[in-house]
């Protein structure tokens, strides 16, 4: 919200510098952006008079003027005629046209024809153009500082024309009170009042303990002809949507351009001047905060305003000319026969103020703040009015905004006012009155402040109050929607009372800070492979969905359900990951094709799935992990010493690896599921998969430019990691006892797998047997085809006693009956 400061000098009388105003409004409260001090560096600009213009001998686009600069010191000037001699190719002068020149050695605030605009302005000096002597330049709005965006439409294109009230040879700047600053206030959702000159007045007046005034809205005469309900009548037939409609008629208009001084204070709120009827309307919009629209009457059929939904699929032309479709959700102005407004949006081409129009009907509505919202949503068309609308506007405000357009057109003489408005206001919107606590609101900001004190901070503010003793009774104006509870009551006595004042104490808490149990797995995983030697890295989880594509994941998978993104960036950012390997193997190729020799890497990130119990819902979001690797040294059983490794400091005791052929990410023989073995809440032996290893199928490896070359990764689900680990330490003495081992050789299946044996050596080992542990594997000729030898280590220890030789005995001889009956494996001879 941009606030000229001489435009907020109309309502209150500040005697403070703009340092010292903007300093003390943040301490109220009000988040300041920037305050900008306009045409701060211009100086020898002057107003001048064209009293003759000839065409330049050598150039026909350019012409050569002498201007009258009255008294002022300009070097160039003719002695004799007094005059000054410029040079400019603006299409719009003409002889008799006052216009701003900057003389020679004069600086403009810029930037010129393009350029960026510089810090302390541009330097004008004379020269010659095209052969011919030029003692300054003639500016336009550009020139002197002003955005595109908000020059006159007058002067839009061309040399800035000025009224001829002026005196030739003032100063520019001074003459036309353009030295002054403006302050750009950001507006919170929940204060829209402050979306307006009156509210930031209203809250400057609370703040510096100045008295306030409102608007001039007292209409002196109704000249108009009859009475506005004698032109316009008005039905609301969705009051839900819309909860007021005032109307009022002004005859007799005369569309032109707008006295300086509106224009002025409409640029420096950022609006552009179009023509008095518009611009008194803007003016007030932002002055009250309340939106408003005129109406060609001529244009208005039947005389009838009828606020209903649009029809589904009808078309309406705005007044930006184009062509819009509507839906039955949306709320439209209408006449008797058609659309002539979108609700709080924008108005229709059909309906606008044209030169020759001369009688108008001023619109001032309130409008549903989500209605509007999604109106302008759907039709991605955002304006000052749904703006506002959609922050939400107090109803009580149309009558008031409505006679405050009537007053200015009838100070402009812009028309004349008919008696009366049309008013619709099916339930008129009433203030909620609560209690506030005096004891309370000391308590909560650690203050002794008299009831008397807080009284006085309310009544500035407007609200009214009354009761005695602890309880206020507060009634707030009906624009402070944001006035709902006593702690809001509490922060605005806070805010006018003064931020800064209020004493810093620490907040009184037996809290302790703890880390949240997942939080610390996450970390605990990555203290534990960083501490085996692989590097963290960090990838988006904005993925492309071909990615899964390159790792060779079958159509249908449940790797290609993905989560959509609404509005992508683009294709490669439009879908999110469910798995972290295709963002891995970009990595790993990305060093390698960078001719790093070996890399060991892992990431822990989100991974996403769609919800299948509730597709309208939050997608299901995990953690993953994910390692990978390449070099001299990466092979199956360095990957798989570190998954071990991992699982073994996460306090996960019973894994397995079972062999995968059918995934297609890994290599069909070098790849294994991982799983973790517990006992259930009944009692019973359960499993769960918690991810998979392996090395990474040449095909795969071939797409991501690394043909060739042995890749190896592991995906674990974190969170499996999470419901399985026990990292509680437990503390158990040094063994009294000795123990004893022994080493057996068994002959099984080629294909046997070695976790599967330890797993049955374990399951009848009963509670001596204290570890297993594989140290051969040999396939030879003394090994029968299709067969492999294996040989273990296993440790036998009572904790309560020696064992003798004959209860070792019972219990080996136990387990090799178990893996002679279960899995035909038999003693090899040693």
């Amino acid at each position: 919200m941009l606030v000229p400061v001489e435009w907020l000098n109309d309502y209150i009388k500040l005697d403070v510098t703009d340092e010292e105003f903007c300093n003390r409004m943040i301490m109220s409260g009000s988040n300041l952006e920037t305050c900008e001090y306009f045409c701060k560096e211009m100086s020898n600009v002057l107003v001048g008079r064209i009293e003759k213009i000839e065409r330049h001998p050598d150039a026909d686009k350019l012409v050569v003027c002498q201007i009258n600069v009255g008294d002022a010191d300009a070097k160039g000037k003719d002695e004799a005629t007094g005059l000054l001699q410029v040079v400019t190719g603006a299409p719009n002068v003409f002889e008799g046209a006052y216009v701003p020149v900057a003389i020679h050695n004069s600086v403009v605030p810029g930037p010129l024809h393009g350029q960026p605009k510089k810090d302390g302005g541009v330097k004008i000096t004379s020269g010659k153009l095209r052969g011919v002597e030029s003692y300054g330049m003639l500016c336009g709005a550009g020139e002197l500082g002003f955005d595109d965006k908000v020059v006159p439409v007058a002067h839009k294109d061309g040399i800035w024309i000025l009224e001829d009230n002026l005196t030739p040879g003032e100063d520019f700047a001074e003459a036309l009170g353009l030295k002054q600053a403006v302050v750009d206030f950001e507006i919170t959702p929940n204060r829209p009042d402050c979306l307006a000159i009156v509210g930031m007045a209203r809250e400057a007046s609370a703040t510096f303990e100045v008295p306030f005034s409102y608007p001039d809205t007292a209409i002196e005469k109704t000249e108009g002809e009859g009475e506005s309900a004698d032109y316009v009548s008005v039905e609301i037939r969705n009051p839900e949507n819309c909860k007021r409609y005032v109307a009022r008629v002004i005859t007799d208009v005369k569309v032109e351009q707008s006295p300086w001084w509106l224009q002025k204070r409409l640029m420096y709120a950022g609006m552009r001047p179009i023509n008095n009827i518009v611009d008194i309307t803007n003016f007030v919009m932002l002055e009250y905060g309340q939106p408003l629209h005129a109406f060609d009457i001529n244009q208005v059929k039947g005389g009838k305003i009828i606020v209903e939904n649009a029809s589904e699929g009808e078309v309406f032309t705005t007044l930006d000319e184009t062509e819009r479709t509507l839906s039955e959700d949306m709320l439209l102005i209408k006449d008797a026969e058609r659309g002539i407004a979108i609700a709080g949006v924008m108005g229709g081409l059909n309906s606008e103020i044209e030169e020759d129009t001369k009688t108008i009907i001023i619109e001032s509505a309130n409008f549903n703040g989500d209605s509007i919202r999604k109106t302008s949503s759907k039709l991605s068309l955002r304006t000052e009015a749904s703006a506002r609308f959609e922050k939400g506007i107090d109803p009580n405000l149309c009558e008031e905004a409505a006679d405050r357009v009537c007053r200015l057109i009838e100070l402009t003489g812009a028309g004349k006012v008919c008696k009366g408005s049309v008013d619709v206001y099916p339930e008129p919107e009433t203030a909620k009155t609560i209690d506030v606590r005096v004891s309370r609101i000391n308590y909560v900001l650690g203050i002794q402040l008299e009831r008397q004190a807080m009284v006085d901070i309310f009544e500035s503010l407007e609200i009214k109050t009354s009761g005695e003793g602890d309880i206020i009774t507060v009634t707030p104006p009906t624009i402070r929607q944001d006035l709902l509870e006593e702690e809001d009551y509490v922060e605005e006595v806070a805010r006018i009372y003064g931020y800064d004042k209020l004493p810093v104490t620490l907040p009184k808490s037996n809290t302790e800070a703890k880390i949240p149990a997942d939080t610390a797995v996450r970390n605990s995983i990555r203290e534990a492979l960083c501490g085996m030697g692989l590097n963290e890295i960090q990838t988006y989880s904005f993925v492309s969905p071909k990615s899964v594509d390159n790792i060779c994941i079958p159509d249908g998978a449940w790797e290609r359900e993905f989560v959509k993104i609404i509005n992508p960036l683009g294709e490669e950012n439009s879908v999110m990951r469910t798995v972290l390997t295709p963002n891995m193997m970009d990595v790993l190729s990305r060093n390698y094709s960078r001719k790093i020799p070996a890399v060991k890497a892992f990431e822990i990130g989100n991974t996403f799935m769609p919800n299948i119990f509730n597709p309208s819902g939050l997608p299901n979001e995990e953690y993953s992990l994910c390692i990978g690797m390449y070099g001299d040294e990466a092979n199956f059983f360095k990957l798989k010493g570190i998954v071990e490794e991992l699982i073994a400091k996460m306090g996960i005791d019973e894994t397995m690896y079972i062999a995968e052929e059918n995934y297609s990410v890994y290599h069909p023989g070098r790849c294994a599921r991982i799983l973790v073995s517990r006992d259930s809440e009944e009692g019973e032996f359960e499993t769960e998969e918690i991810g998979i290893m392996g090395e990474i199928h040449p095909d795969v490896a071939e797409n991501y430019g690394m043909g060739g070359v042995r890749i190896y990764c592991c995906e674990i689900l974190v969170s499996a990691i999470m419901r399985n680990s026990n990292t509680e330490i437990v503390y158990t003495p040094l063994p009294k006892y000795p123990s004893t081992s022994r080493d057996i050789a068994l002959l099984v299946d080629e294909n046997m797998e070695v976790g599967v044996i330890e797993r049955v050596i374990k399951e009848h080992g009963k509670t001596i047997l204290e570890s297993v542990k594989l140290f051969d594997v040999y396939k030879g000729k003394q090994v029968e085809e299709g067969k492999k030898s294996v040989a273990f280590n296993l440790t036998y220890r009572d904790r309560d006693k020696t064992l003798t030789d004959e209860e070792v005995t019972a219990v080996h001889d136990g387990v090799l009956d178990a893996l002679k009956n279960e899995l035909n494996a038999v003693l090899r001879e040693m």
